[in-house]
């Protein structure tokens, strides 16, 4: 009952609180992302696209540009799959501390 009377005359410390707590999430998160990073195997990395994009094409180099852009989609895909998983883990573990805390 307290802690409510504090948030509702300073406001400003909920703000501060909230904060804090986000700021610990992404820490939280990125070291998450980092362990699950490491345990891939053949992590990749997007490629480069060398070719200017202001010039004429040929089928060659289309063709080549496509199989870039393919090959880029699907890491990009990958990295998607890490962070939603880093997410969920970290959600998972919160869920926990926090059954572990009630008072039964």
């Amino acid at each position: 009952m307290i802690y409510l009377y504090v948030l509702l005359i300073y406001p400003s410390i909920y703000k501060i609180i909230t904060i804090n707590y986000l700021s610990e999430r992404r820490k939280r998160l990125h070291e998450i992302l980092l362990t699950l990073i490491n345990k891939e195997s053949n992590f990749e990395l997007i490629e480069e696209d060398s070719g200017d994009l202001t010039t004429n094409f040929s089928d060659q180099d289309t063709a080549n540009l496509s199989r870039v852009i393919e090959k880029n989609r699907k890491i990009i895909k990958r990295y998607q799959a890490l962070v939603r998983t880093a997410v969920t883990l970290d959600t998972l573990m919160d869920s926990e501390n926090d059954e572990n805390f009630k008072i039964k």
